[in-house]
């Protein structure tokens, strides 16, 4: 090869190498802010709710709390503890007058991907008083993103299931490739999440022992929610990868929330992002790297009773 030609390889190689490296920050380290595809409204229980202005304050009584419980004129929130196949499984039992109390809230109140936050920190700014993390949706390109009524992101990631949460406080498990999300938002959706599997709908699981989320292992700590009856819901956190909480598979956390009666239920993002946040302290023991700590999450699912993002 003559020196010419050697120079030209030796510029593509370069080349090839800062295109690699920039794909690699751009998924996973350069921060980047998006805006919003369009803002719906929906048909609430209370009267109609427009765009995101979603909580209406309503109770002017003082709350009831404990270590392990919150209740108002308007909710109630009691904290249970369950240990299942060698599993610590932390349920939020949750009653609500009016589903505009379930919220959602992005990390730094920012739409975008790789913008993250523990999930403790995105439930303190949010003024949650129950927060788990959501479906982490900005480490993907793609993957419908609903939230407080307002669609973020349209892009279809082929028979995906979602989870919706309808303005009437229902919840369905959708495919992507059979509705689109503007369907969906004209429809009524107030959040679509974008991860899963589903696990239960209607009191039947839905995953086998064989399922799992990518290259997961079969017992990891898990997220889920879910609902039991009409106002009725379960915010649910399991443990996992230490010696004193194994973790569960999708089939096992199925079997459990079947158990304590739930109806639909559907899985979050897992592993070291499970986070369940109770009146800002952390319930859990979260995992990440070699310790018990919590790791930064793009989003969370909560109950509050502010404004939301």
């Amino acid at each position: 090869m003559n020196r010419i030609g050697r120079v030209y390889t030796l510029l593509f190689a370069l080349g090839l190498f800062a295109f690699s490296l920039f794909a690699l920050l751009d998924t996973f380290v350069i921060a980047r802010e998006y805006a919003p595809a369009e803002s719906g409204h929906y048909e609430a229980e209370t009267g109609t709710v427009q765009d995101s202005a979603l909580l209406r304050a309503v109770s002017n009584s003082e709350p009831t709390v404990t270590s392990d419980s919150y209740s108002d004129e308007q909710l109630a929130i009691k904290l249970e503890t369950y240990r299942y196949m060698d599993t610590d499984i932390y349920v939020a039992d949750v009653a609500l007058s009016s589903p505009e109390y379930i919220l959602t809230a992005f990390a730094e109140g920012t739409f975008g991907r790789n913008i993250a936050e523990t999930a403790s920190q995105t439930a303190g700014e949010a003024g949650a008083i129950l927060a788990i993390n959501g479906d982490n949706y900005g480490s993907r390109r793609m993957g419908y993103v609903i939230r407080n009524g307002v669609l973020y992101r349209e892009e279809a990631a082929g028979d995906q299931e979602d989870l919706v949460i309808w303005g009437d406080g229902s919840m369905e498990i959708v495919e992507e490739s059979e509705i689109t999300a503007r369907e969906l938002l004209a429809q009524g959706a107030v959040h679509v999440f974008s991860f899963g599997p589903g696990l239960l709908e209607n009191g039947e699981i839905l995953v086998s022992e064989e399922d799992e989320v990518g290259r997961a292992m079969a017992s990891n700590p898990r997220t889920a929610l879910g609902v039991r009856a009409n106002g009725h819901y379960v915010f649910v956190v399991a443990d996992g990868r230490t010696s004193e909480s194994e973790g569960l598979s999708l089939r096992e956390l199925a079997e459990f929330l079947s158990s304590i009666g739930v109806e639909t239920a559907y899985n979050l993002d897992g592993g070291g992002s499970s986070t369940m946040v109770f009146l800002g302290d952390v319930v859990n023991e979260p995992t990440s790297g070699h310790g018990i700590r919590e790791r930064a999450v793009t989003d969370i699912v909560y109950i509050g009773k502010g404004s939301a993002l």
